[in-house]
């Protein structure tokens, strides 16, 4: 006798339509352009998880630009004094900082301001 596909198919198809849910019109409904908005929603969310970290990092770089030049520092200055003065706070923690804590990152570009005068 020969094997039918029957149980394996309806599961598979299933598992496709579940992640199609909240999908519109023949996207959610036509097994075929299913796959076809499937593969590329995949395709998206790979793509976008990556840029999602490349956004995040130029807003923490844009907001500590803003908070270092109302200190009297350029960013790129204010980098290369955490660096000399030996700071290894990231970008996140210092932007979050300079939102929530101004008096600890006031310290901070205090810090970095008299690292930047030492080596000059």
């Amino acid at each position: 006798m020969r094997t039918m596909k029957g149980a394996a198919r309806r599961q598979s198809k299933r598992r496709l339509f579940k992640r199609a849910k909240g999908y519109v019109g023949g996207r959610r409904r036509l097994l075929r352009t299913m796959k076809e908005n499937l593969l590329r929603a995949g395709a998206y969310a790979f793509r976008d998880r990556r840029n999602r970290k490349r956004d995040f990092r130029r807003l923490w770089i844009i907001r500590l630009n803003a908070a270092c030049r109302e200190r009297g520092l350029r960013y790129s200055e204010f980098i290369a004094g955490l660096d000399k003065a030996k700071i290894e706070l990231d970008r996140r923690t210092l932007s979050e900082m300079a939102i929530a804590d101004p008096a600890g990152f006031d310290a901070v570009v205090a810090a970095v301001k008299e690292s930047l005068a030492v080596a000059a």
